[in-house]
């Protein structure tokens, strides 16, 4: 189910920004600030063996189980289509939004290495219930397929909706620890102080991604076949089985890591800001020229590496949180409680996190026309001709491959041709503006639904003229190329420049949130295509009309609901470019120009180009 895998896949897309020596040094001296230093030297290569071995082992356990459900739920538990998609989308929202709390308790209690070592038994124990339920008849429906013409297939009773619910679950729980921690846990392993150290991380990276991109491809190729044609108790079975080893090589590791302890959440610094405002809003905020002695401004650390940000006048009434009362300061000057007095840092950070959720709003939408491609795209793909010679068809759940590609290949274009070209027109070093880039990206989500439309009505009319019992259209598969093509580039504008956008606009350490807004964001964009296609479903199909989402494709009109997105996306289009006419750049205290806040990009092509989508 690529819907499921958007946040994972995006996660990774957040680490070649990371992958400077120089940002690596910085977020490092972050985390081991404050922790306690470790007895011996980092693990280094000693430890990558089982690192990069268990990474590799629960990918292919990961996006093997998941990126081919949509059909699972449908012919196994004979979901209606409707039925089976909300449950995706749903299923996937609260997958993406787990590692904002995932990593809450990584950060403030357990530390990375018990949270992926609780996550990954948690997504066993759910690859393992997935699993029985193919394996026991008698935790699914009896055998029937739901593809011939007049089949009459009996439904899953509570029963076995509930252990099916349970195994989502558990997976839900396990990418809540895994996600946030995989990758930094094993930059841990490396002393960044060193230039040893910065190279080792730069290497893990890109072994990282290369173990990543064989990783998908074998999990959209080899295993989505297996389930698909050879057996779904094999093809689920595989997946857990290497869940398994990857759970082995992890622990195996265990006395050549190196365990970063808790120092605490960047979201209990976000709180206190609130409640210090609230508690002082009575208070009259002083003129500028008393601001430097009447508010909280310590001097930063001298190896303190994060950017120091100036006072702003937006959203002023936070700006009361630092302001200094009778008593709050200690004799060394530091607060005596924190959750009555923060620093102007402080407020200017939580203001930096206000000022880009409404950008990241923006994404919704656009992620919204993007997650087609887990559900209704791979329906139309079981109604068309899926032959690749005499005897081979094409698995459904495999057509992600396109866009993935894709991706792929337009990148290294954009990075190399693109972009010096407009940087000649432009005069900007990056070419366009970060929000140009998202801009485009979503016009060309709006773009491919509209494709997608188009496709459908002609694949439909094709299979109605055609009158095959099994309702296939005599049209190749590869018609769906180009919108999975356009969802591929749309992610190569929109999904990466907001990456570009956070890495840039959060302060150094904030920039765990910014990971995290592409989770909730993937999220939002579940909940909300589950929202449509509910609204959709239940109010089409009335006075003798065709349902928009029939079952029978063929019957429906499933191209009105691409459209409704395209729609949609429209209109968020012109919000989004409201938002960044009137945007205000980290750091600045008045409107100013993004040329003048914005540097060369990172030629991350080469890194980003080994990790391509698939949507979960």
């Amino acid at each position: 189910m690529k819907c499921s895998l958007a946040g994972f896949v995006y996660s990774m897309k957040c680490f070649p920004f990371a992958a400077s020596s120089k940002l690596i040094e910085m977020e490092e001296k972050t985390i081991v600030e404050g922790a306690e230093k470790p007895e011996r030297k980092p693990g280094g290569w000693k430890s990558m063996p089982y690192v990069i071995g268990n990474e590799t082992f629960e990918k292919l356990g990961t996006l093997g189980l998941v990126a081919n459900i949509m059909v699972y739920l449908q012919d196994e538990f004979h979901m209606k289509q409707v039925f089976a998609t909300n449950v995706v989308n749903i299923w996937s929202g609260t997958t993406n939004f787990a590692p904002l709390f995932g990593a809450f308790l990584s950060d403030s209690y357990l530390g990375r290495f018990r949270t992926l070592a609780y996550a990954s038994i948690a997504s066993l124990l759910g690859m393992a219930t997935l699993t029985l339920t193919a394996s026991l008849r008698g935790l699914r429906p009896p055998s029937c397929d739901p593809n011939k013409p007049g089949a009459n297939c009996l439904g899953a009773t509570k029963g076995q909706v509930g252990v099916l619910y349970l195994a989502l679950g558990l997976l839900t729980i396990g990418a809540g620890g895994i996600r946030p921690c995989s990758l930094p846990f094993g930059v841990d392993q490396f002393d960044a102080t060193t230039e040893k150290g910065r190279r080792g991380i730069d290497s893990f990276f890109n072994w990282y991604y290369f173990t990543f991109t064989v990783s998908l491809m074998v999990a959209l190729t080899v295993i989505v076949y297996i389930q698909s044609s050879v057996s779904w108790s094999l093809g689920l079975a595989i997946p857990t089985f290497l869940m398994l080893c990857s759970i082995t090589l992890f622990f195996v590791g265990t006395k050549v890591y190196i365990y970063v302890s808790p120092e605490g959440s960047i979201f209990s610094s976000i709180a206190q800001v609130f409640v210090a405002a609230y508690k002082k809003r009575r208070l009259e905020l002083p003129h500028a020229n008393e601001q430097p002695q009447v508010l909280y401004d310590p001097s930063s650390p001298k190896d303190s590496t994060t950017s120091k940000l100036p006072l702003t006048q937006q959203f002023r009434c936070l700006n009361k949180a630092a302001i200094i009362a009778e008593g709050e300061l200690n004799p060394d000057g530091s607060p005596s409680n924190h959750w009555k007095l923060c620093s102007i840092q402080q407020v200017e950070e939580l203001k930096c996190l206000i000022r880009i959720m409404p950008i990241w709003a923006s994404g919704i939408i656009c992620f919204t026309a993007l997650a087609q491609q887990a559900t209704f795209t791979v329906s139309q793909a079981r109604k068309m001709d899926r032959h690749l010679g005499p005897n081979f068809q094409i698995p459904p759940g495999s057509l992600s491959v396109i866009s993935m590609f894709a991706l792929t290949v337009f990148i290294p274009i954009y990075d190399r041709i693109l972009i010096p070209m407009a940087r000649r027109i432009t005069k900007l070093q990056t070419g366009i503006t970060i929000l140009q880039r998202m801009g485009i990206g979503m016009a060309i989500s709006v773009l491919s639904m509209v494709v997608g439309g188009l496709i459908e009505e002609k694949r439909r009319n094709s299979a109605n003229s055609h009158q095959d019992p099994r309702g296939i259209a005599p049209m190749t598969v590869m018609w769906l190329a180009p919108q999975l093509v356009l969802m591929g580039m749309a992610d190569a504008f929109n999904g990466i420049g907001q990456i570009e956008f956070y890495y840039k606009q959060f302060p150094e350490h904030m920039r765990s949130i910014g990971g995290s807004l592409f989770f909730c964001g993937f999220g939002g964009a579940n909940y909300l295509s589950s929202f449509i296609v509910a609204i959709v479903h239940n109010y089409t199909g009335k006075d003798g009309q065709p349902n928009w989402l029939d079952d029978n494709l063929n019957v429906g009109k499933l191209d009105y609901f691409y459209y409704i997105i395209a729609v949609f996306g429209v209109l968020n289009l012109a919000y989004f470019l409201v938002c960044a006419r009137y945007y205000r750049y980290k750091g600045s205290t008045q409107e100013e120009s993004e040329e003048h806040y914005t540097a060369h990009a990172l030629s991350y092509s080469g890194l980003i180009a080994t990790q391509k989508r698939t949507r979960q």
